[in-house]
């Protein structure tokens, strides 16, 4: 088997190459895998080899008992600093799971046992399953911290913007690459799109401001990029469309002015310049490379490593197509969001958090320092469209619960339109792990104060109060102090 990029190079304590690992590595399933998905089993998978080395034992020697005990090391053992919850425990199971069960294929019997026992359960569709008698029993797969539109405007303002505690630009503040962070962070939040789905846009998959305007635009992700490999439309406000736009023309051609007076593009030596891209159901790119081969690459099959390679002639050289560019001009890669986001994250601690105990922390749901991930964004997503439907179909429009039913049957409820938006092939996924805090509470009886305003970005400020409400009632929503707000 070739050794693609991307593929992880097992080295032992003692340097040697573990063939074995090479051989699983380019093999699917794992070949396959996000490179984000590589990335973390790699790192999960190091941490038990070197376990079983410090016992003397190789990976293909060990046995139930030896995983019990790193269970116990990783999970329980009063000696390690680290320990981890049940959640990141399960995810390491996971990957050592489809390590042995790949090398005990008949074809490839690398291991006498299997050190991962398993039993049979029900699934919720009433189907047995197998699942890992050391699979943690408290883990708690949605830790995510859901933000109210209130505090999220306040971690962009402090955390992007530099923003001080008073809701007033920071004289010293030196914002790299400000306006591309937060137009990346708004398009998140707008859309309810996954860290990679946003990142890997070209920047003709962007819709464009029209005259007649429109508060929301229409796009389609790609089947590639998407976790469910299935392409899905999105939908975005102006106000993000209208924050890329002015990133496409400032920053983001400035870093492509300079790349392109140093020549970092002609260095290059992965390029595929685009000549054409046919519309059509099927959207096809058109492409010659470095050595003049013509290729062509359906525009739904194309991965974020492809995306990276497609750049198009501009009026001084080479210009990537590839939306989101570093300071070098070059495709800021997908997982390099984590950074901006923990830099932000600590930005706003740095500057909102009180020293000491702060009076906000006894109120539930109140934060004087929103935390936020990328993939936080995407929940706080959820809650914010199910909040706003169910304002629009029980507040603006007026139903009668005949009419409520009838709209129900042709178009679905609130917790289905979140499902779609969000792409969710089980409703169980949308309802138990993306608005866990509001499954168990009646939205009608909160709605019922909330005040009528129009649709669209209006909704937000009417609806604060609710999202307050929501915050200080359900576990893991943040909200900020009514004193906190930005003055606008």
């Amino acid at each position: 088997m070739s050794v693609r990029p991307g593929t992880p190079i097992w080295l032992a304590p003692d340097y040697r190459v573990d063939e074995l690992l090479g051989l699983y590595s380019a093999d699917s399933p794992f070949s396959g895998y996000f490179p984000e998905t590589k990335r973390n089993y790699a790192t999960d998978l190091c941490l038990y080899f070197n376990y079983l080395w410090l016992r003397g034992k190789l990976w293909t020697q060990a046995d139930a008992t030896d995983l019990k005990d790193y269970q116990y090391w990783r999970q329980e053992a009063p000696g390690n600093p680290r320990r981890v919850g049940g959640a990141k425990w399960d995810r390491e199971l996971a990957a050592l799971a489809g390590l042995y069960k790949w090398a005990l294929r008949p074809s490839n019997a690398f291991v006498p046992v299997n050190p991962v026992l398993t039993r049979q359960v029900m699934g919720y569709r009433g189907e047995m399953v197998a699942v890992s008698v050391l699979k943690s029993g408290d883990a708690k797969h949605s830790n995510v911290h859901w933000l109210t539109p209130r505090a999220f405007r306040r971690w962009v303002d402090v955390g992007l913007r530099g923003h001080t505690r008073e809701g007033l630009p920071e004289p010293q503040w030196v914002g790299r690459l400000e306006n591309r962070n937060v137009a990346y962070a708004h398009l998140l939040y707008s859309s309810g799109m996954r860290r990679l789905e946003g990142a890997s846009l070209l920047t003709f998959e962007v819709p464009t401001l029209k005259l007649e305007g429109g508060y929301y635009y229409v796009g389609r992700l790609a089947a590639a990029v998407t976790r469910s490999k299935k392409a899905r439309t999105y939908y975005v406000s102006a106000g993000v469309v209208g924050e890329i736009e002015s990133y496409a023309e400032s920053s983001r051609a400035a870093v492509i002015r300079k790349a392109q007076a140093v020549g970092r593009y002609d260095a290059l030596s992965e390029m595929r310049m685009v000549t054409e891209v046919t519309g059509g159901p099927r959207r096809i790119v058109h492409w010659c490379d470095r050595d003049g081969v013509l290729g062509e690459t359906e525009l739904s099959r194309a991965t974020d490593l492809d995306r990276m390679t497609l750049y198009t002639e501009g009026p001084r050289g080479p210009e990537p197509l590839w939306l989101w560019l570093n300071e070098q001009g070059l495709p800021f890669l997908p997982h390099s969001w984590e950074g901006v986001f923990r830099a932000a994250n600590k930005r706003c601690k740095k500057v909102l958090a009180s020293k000491g105990q702060s009076p906000l922390r006894l109120v539930p749901g109140v934060v004087e320092a929103p935390y936020l991930t990328p993939h936080g964004c995407r929940h706080s997503f959820a809650l914010y469209m199910l909040v706003i439907l169910h304002h629009l179909m029980d507040e603006r429009f007026g139903l009668t619960p005949e009419e409520r039913r009838d709209f129900r049957l042709l178009y679905g409820d609130p917790w289905r339109m979140v499902q779609d938006l969000l792409g969710h092939a089980a409703r169980e996924t949308t309802v138990e792990h993306y608005l866990a805090p509001v499954a168990d509470l009646q939205l009608r009886s909160l709605l019922a104060t909330a005040p009528s305003s129009e649709a669209g970005e209006a909704v937000a400020g009417p609806l604060d109060s609710i999202f307050t409400r929501l915050a200080r009632e359900a576990e893991g929503i943040q909200d900020i102090d009514d004193k906190m707000s930005v003055a606008v």
